[in-house]
Parts: C-alpha cells; structure tokens; sequence
C-alpha cells in the first residue's frame, strides 16, 4: 500500500488509481473544492504525506497548483498526454495501470527553497529549447524524470523545484536521440 494519499480530479479518476495500485485516494472533484476536501488534503498532508495526480492538461495543472497552495509539500506525480489520451479526452482516467504506477513512483516533491540549478542554457546545450524536435525531447525527459510535459519555462521550474540532481538531468539528458 502506498503510504501517502493520492488526490485526483474526479471519481473516475479514483477507480483508475485503485486498479494501478493499493492507496487511499481523495478526489477533489475539479474546481469545485469544498471545505471539507481541503480539511482532508490538509489532515492528509500533515499526517502521510500529499502525492497530487491531475490531468495533463490546464484545468489539472491550475488544480495542481491549488492543492499546493492548500497543502506545502504535496509530491507531483505525472503521466503523460498520450498515457492519459483516449478518443480525443484526456485525463488520469484513460491512463493504463503501468503508467500510473511509474508516476506515482517518480513523484516529486516541491521544495520549499528557491533555487536556480538549471536555466536556459542548460535545456539549449540538450536541445530541449531552440529545436524543431525540442517539443518532442521534453515530453521524453519529463517521462522519463517523471516531471511531465512543459513548455520550456515549465520544465525549468519543475527542474529547479523538484530537487532534481545535476547528475540525473545530465544523465537522463544525454540518454535523447541525437543529443549533441
């Protein structure tokens, strides 16, 4: 069983997340987060620790925000647009039980300390920026860091913020096709 209690969207989401793996998952039910759902996260939080799963989309990532500004110190876990992309809809829901456990298990957590490991510089010298296929290198990165997909001031965030190592950026970087 998973230590931590998961927060998703909706209850679709919820069965997804119990057919993957054995947790205690909260769902917020998309904008409408009530009192008492956040009491929950809250409480969760404190007591086993936050892991957030939202869509790959905006809606999941303004709600991903929020339950950050409610909880400090959640982990971010993602899956991919193609993972969670079925008929043109796009959510948790539609991911297979294998990519959710790879995103629960590469979950990141948000660290409280600003920091500028990595800039721009970094994403160029990888072509993660400043390509034609530099959309396609930072959907391989973020699935492979577990960081999701982002536009490139996104990745920098989540490469800063996630305590992602020096070490495993490069490494995973150097593993892109045709990186130079």
């Amino acid at each position: 069983m998973i230590k931590e209690i998961i927060v998703v969207e909706g209850r679709d989401d919820v069965t997804a997340v119990k057919q993957a793996v054995e947790a205690e998952v909260i769902a917020v039910h998309g904008f409408g987060i009530t009192g008492e759902t956040i009491r929950r996260i809250q409480k969760a939080g404190r007591e086993r620790g936050v892991i957030v799963l939202t869509d790959p989309d905006h809606a999941g990532e303004t709600i991903r925000r929020r339950i950050e500004a409610l909880c400090p110190g959640v982990r971010h876990a993602y899956i991919m647009r193609e993972e969670g992309t079925r008929k043109g809809d796009i959510g948790v829901e539609n991911a297979n039980p294998e990519s959710i456990r790879r995103a629960l298990a590469t979950a990141h957590a948000s660290t409280c300390e600003a920091r500028e490991e990595f800039t721009t510089r970094d994403l160029m010298a990888h072509g993660l920026m400043g390509r034609a296929d530099s959309k396609k290198r930072r959907e391989a990165l973020g699935k492979k860091l577990g960081v999701g997909y982002g536009s490139a001031s996104t990745l920098l965030s989540r490469l800063n913020n996630y305590g992602i190592s020096r070490e495993e950026f490069e490494r995973v970087a150097g593993t892109l096709s045709g990186d130079q």
